[in-house]
């Protein structure tokens, strides 16, 4: 207050229009006292991703993960184009919500129908190739937002490509692994069958005909707190879940908090996922699962950690470019870390509780990324040189200790995937009593009887 008289409430505002055009922020007004609205926008944005992978985790267990997948995309579709026409912060919160709770669905169930439609040699690159498309639409998100500046158009924009999805109803199979665990041997034998014609594999009629399937292969997300050795994966699975999308998206946004152009930094936080899904590729079948996404989740946290050191020590004309790049080297350790252990935990929860347990996982994943634009705005709350840093130590401390414990968990590398409770309770060493099929090596084995027909994702 230049003049020294009492300080009053400003009444209207006049904003930067250099970044943005127009935001709802700016549109609603939700700065000053109510700056804190933005960030519980984000925050309920994830509620819906969380309650989103729990519920439709579980009903893509009960109808099928083709199913489950158009549903979500419908409600996506739907769901993100009303955002364009909320006018106020709650109807907006609200359509955020539903919005998270389709996304949640739509990747899901795209993800584990890829991983159980494929052999071991082939889960690689159905659990990793998926990510690249991920960061793909990071950076074209990036660029929607350059050429789009008014929030509204830009909603609109962002939500047409659902539409093309909905095509995938005419595209992609059911899960054979689904099907067969469900009864549906009939629908089974007619993927089946596809697969090995399209892979010009021969399949008798025999071999079709001695699929079986456990009439109580059968399981809810409780069977996997029924005995200490699931109960322990588990909550292992869980705490890696919630860092490793804690850090992903903290670091996501916090990256209009870096020097230099906004749009840059939020590009060069896409960019850095290429490499680092690149690295999974390479590596992730050499090294196995356990060693690579310890070493991301450490090597990552580190480098987050590092950056106290920067701003501390370090001449400010320095300082810009270390933290950047020690921020940029902790993305690439998270979004590694965050390909393998989708991976990682799909292999090791058996099929009858895998969609739920996915569920349940990604479920842990939106409660970091709910937490995560909290610790973002620790620098706002702490002064000084460590409070700049702050938000990065705690992001950096959480993926070692996450990392570490992650040692737990046992290898899965060219493993069959258990298929009940008590295939998963026994995994590595477990042994399928009720043979539905065995996936060994490059084949697959009915009643001992071997087909090829895993390179099934050309359709």
């Amino acid at each position: 207050n230049v003049t020294g008289g009492p300080e009053q409430s400003c009444s209207d505002w006049v904003y930067d229009k250099t970044v943005y055009e127009n935001t709802f922020a700016s549109e609603q007004n939700l700065i000053c006292g109510k700056a804190i609205w933005a960030s519980n926008a984000k925050m309920i944005f994830f509620a819906g991703v969380f309650v989103g992978a729990l519920l439709l985790g579980a009903l893509s267990d009960k109808i099928g993960r083709k199913k489950t997948l158009i549903l979500s995309v419908l409600g996506l579709l739907a769901s993100s184009l009303a955002v364009a026409w909320a006018d106020n912060f709650y109807l907006f919160c609200v359509l955020r919500f539903i919005v998270g709770f389709c996304c949640a669905g739509t990747f899901m169930s795209a993800f584990v129908l890829g991983m159980e439609i494929v052999g071991p040699s082939k889960r690689l690159w159905a659990g990793v190739v998926i990510e690249y498309f991920f960061a793909l639409g990071l950076v074209l998100l990036c660029l929607v937002g350059y050429l789009v500046r008014e929030w509204k158009y830009n909603e609109i924009v962002l939500s047409v490509p659902s539409a093309f999805i909905l095509v995938y109803w005419w595209l992609l199979p059911e899960s054979p692994r689904w099907l067969i665990n469900r009864g549906k041997f009939e629908e089974a034998k007619v993927i089946i069958r596809k697969i090995a014609k399209r892979n010009k594999v021969e399949v008798t009629e025999k071999q079709l005909d001695s699929l079986e399937c456990d009439e109580t292969a059968t399981g809810q997300l409780w069977h996997l707190f029924t005995s200490r050795v699931l109960f322990v994966r588990t909550i292992v699975i869980f705490i890696n879940w919630c860092v490793v999308s804690m850090v992903y998206y903290g670091l996501s946004l916090n990256s209009g908090s870096l020097a230099g152009d906004f749009y840059l930094n939020f590009f060069l936080t896409g960019l850095v996922e290429f490499p680092a899904y690149t690295l999974c590729l390479v590596l992730l079948d050499r090294t196995g699962r356990k060693k690579l996404h310890c070493a991301c989740m450490v090597l990552g946290g580190l480098a987050c950690i590092s950056t106290i050191f920067t701003v501390l020590y370090l001449e400010k004309r320095h300082q810009i470019y270390s933290t950047v790049i020690l921020a940029m080297l902790g993305k690439i350790g998270a979004a590694a870390a965050f390909a393998v252990i989708y991976v990682w935990s799909a292999e090791l929860y058996p099929t009858v509780v895998r969609n739920v347990g996915m569920g349940a996982s990604s479920s842990c994943a939106r409660i970091g990324g709910m937490v995560s634009p909290y610790i973002a705005d620790l620098s706002t709350l702490v002064d000084g040189h460590f409070g700049q840093a702050l938000p990065l130590v705690v992001f950096g401390a959480s993926s070692v200790i996450a990392g570490l414990l992650s040692l737990i968990l046992p290898e899965t590398l060219g493993a069959n995937l258990p298929e009940t409770i008590e295939d998963g309770k026994a995994f590595p060493n477990h042994e399928k009593k009720s043979a539905k099929y065995q996936e060994n090596g490059s084949s697959i084995t009915m009643n001992n009887e071997a087909f090829s027909p895993e390179d099934c994702t050309k359709f």
